[in-house]
């Protein structure tokens, strides 16, 4: 069972746009002292947990019920522009784009002081652990629609 502390997101929304501070540290990094460029992905990754935290899902695995479902990425594309470095604080910032009878796009930018890093999207979808894809479920459905941003970001 999830206890409230747990449940509560961290970072914070600035309109639609969810905004999550991270730290880099030495074991994120390379031999040259910069990001390894497959952890951007994780940063996003926690990103948009962070999101769906913030937006009231908490469960983003539905492991009981009749239909064991989980959210996956259909889609992914990155640019990378600057690299951040070992100590630097970076903020990922998500924003759902879109949201249809079974996926959610969400557009993604890394910055370092105000500097833009990287900039990702992604398709995600609910599918069943034999592959399957499913609806987004209405409660889910319900509290994503309020943050979904059309304007471009």
């Amino acid at each position: 069972m999830t206890s409230e502390s747990e449940a509560r997101g961290f970072g914070r929304f600035e309109g639609s746009v969810h905004i999550l501070p991270i730290r880099i540290y030495y074991e994120d990094t390379d031999l040259s002292g910069v990001v390894y460029h497959a952890n951007y992905l994780r940063y996003m990754e926690r990103g948009r947990s962070e999101f769906f935290r913030c937006a009231g899902i908490v469960r983003l695995a539905m492991l009981d019920g009749p239909e064991a479902t989980a959210w996956t990425l259909r889609k992914a594309t990155l640019e990378f522009f600057k690299p951040a470095r070992a100590d630097d604080l970076i903020e990922v910032h998500t924003r759902a784009t879109a949201l249809s009878g079974a996926r959610m796009s969400a557009d993604q930018k890394i910055f370092h002081n105000g500097e833009l890093l990287t900039r990702g999207s992604v398709d995600a979808c609910i599918i069943t652990l034999s592959g399957k894809p499913r609806r987004i479920p209405d409660e889910i459905r319900r509290k994503l629609l309020p943050l979904l941003s059309t304007t471009p970001g």
